[in-house]
């Protein structure tokens, strides 16, 4: 099941035989569901303010129309500084891919250009880039151990795929969350052939070690002779985080995967950088997991036109995401909620998670009628991760959000706020479940 965020809701089920009542009771949750899905959609679309545009919320004919205007735009010319008028290298009179030719070797060759690394290639699913580069180190190390942190999305959202289909192991330098430090790489207890770092790391809360900390956790994955992958999703936006530039952050890894949506706006897809032989091999795995296409020119057109249009915007969204973390900080402050917390204080990325102490159900609510109502999109989807009670969101500062200040941020809060309170404690809502009334 895919959430609107794109990221994988994994739920478990049980196993039996169904009867009718059962299967009744399954449609009738599937078109409920459906529908509060089809009502979200409709209000974050409609919606006129809004932090971010989520991936799934776009209409087809949308989408294309923006994968036409790409064909004919000015772009950069391959670096993330200035912008000129000449036609793209991916322009509508190429060809047609076919089997991973044409305009998917030109973003291959980009990224690799841009992560300073000698080749790259294209996957379908970050899942699959990264099942095969751990597979491959794990050939040539002899080691089929992979030191990973639990909240990785290797460990949440791949289904322990790099155990089921590749017959690896893990261990834990850390279970605190955050990145693991220098010393607990080297108070692992057991070799170790790889140590896989998810930069930022997203279920944490998109939380990035310093250089200096990224820097002494490589040497020490070093001392002990394993080579380094980073899951580099999200890597794009880390720049600003460590004061580096992308070449010199891929450096430090023997092999680095990038994804093309989480924060380009692409439409799917991902890449696996790293030395010419290891991407050789990531090749022949490719073709076995199938993950080699007939076509993928959508995807690598829409991949390409992120790293035009969205990769030089990265920095500023970073810029802006703490003004809009301190802003909601203060505006929950002031609006007398018992229990909030905007983590990190500071963004290290452009994303950052929310807590507040209500009902999931409640705030979503919230956020729906807020967009219906004032066509205005602060928060989407809410979850229960933690202590009962509590309830998180992920927040997304893109383009849309450069338009706000902080008073429109405040603005926004006391507004949702205001519908939470009607759900709490009128309008026929929940009682609260752990967290305080609002004033």
């Amino acid at each position: 099941m895919k959430d609107e965020a794109g990221e994988a809701d994994e739920t478990g089920g049980t196993c039996g035989e169904p009867d009718g009542t059962s299967a009744a009771a399954d449609d009738t949750a599937a078109d409920t569901e459906a529908a509060a899905r089809a009502r979200r959609l409709a209000a974050w679309h409609g919606s006129v303010r809004t932090l971010a545009h989520g991936p799934a919320e776009g209409r087809i004919a949308e989408r294309l129309a923006a994968l036409t205007a790409a064909l004919t735009a000015g772009t950069t010319t391959g670096t993330t500084a200035g912008t000129t008028a000449d036609a793209p290298p991916y322009g509508g009179d190429g060809w047609v891919d076919v089997y991973g030719d044409g305009i998917v070797e030109e973003l291959e060759r980009r990224v690799a250009g841009l992560l300073g690394m000698e080749a790259a290639a294209f996957f379908p699913t970050g899942t699959m880039a990264q099942q095969i580069a751990l597979r491959c180190w794990a050939g040539r190390t002899g080691d089929p151990v992979v030191a990973v942190h639990p909240l990785a999305h290797l460990e949440v959202h791949e289904r322990d795929a790099y155990v089921t289909v590749s017959g690896l192991r893990a261990v834990r330098p850390t279970g605190e969350p955050r990145p693991p430090t220098a010393e607990e790489i080297r108070g692992v207890d057991e070799p170790f052939g790889t140590l896989a770092l998810e930069l930022p790391l997203r279920d944490a809360g998109f939380v990035l070690p310093a250089w200096e900390e990224l820097v002494e956790v490589v040497e020490a994955a070093r001392e002990r002779d394993a080579v380094v992958h980073f899951d580099g999703a999200r890597l794009w936006e880390c720049t600003v985080h460590f004061g580096r530039e992308l070449p010199e952050i891929a450096a430090l890894a023997d092999s680095v995967y990038v994804s093309f949506y989480k924060s380009l706006g692409g439409i799917s897809g991902a890449a696996l950088a790293g030395p010419e032989t290891l991407v050789a091999e990531a090749r022949a795995w490719r073709h076995r997991y199938g993950g080699q296409l007939f076509q993928q020119w959508p995807a690598a057109l829409a991949a390409l036109d992120g790293l035009d249009r969205e990769l030089p915007r990265l920095p500023s969204y970073v810029a802006h995401a703490r003004v809009v973390a301190e802003a909601l900080r203060k505006a929950f402050t002031a609006a007398g909620v018992g229990w909030s917390r905007v983590h990190p204080e500071v963004p290290h990325t452009h994303q950052f998670q929310v807590w507040l102490p209500y009902p999931a159900a409640v705030l979503d609510e919230a956020g729906v009628r807020l967009a219906e109502e004032t066509r205005t999109t602060l928060f989407r989807r809410w979850r229960e991760p933690g202590p009962p009670g509590l309830a998180m969101t992920e927040v997304t500062v893109a383009s849309p959000a450069l338009e706000w200040t902080a008073d429109d941020v405040t603005a926004a809060v006391d507004a949702f706020l205001a519908t939470v309170r009607e759900l709490m404690n009128g309008d026929g809502g929940p009682a609260p479940q752990g967290g305080q009334a609002l004033p």
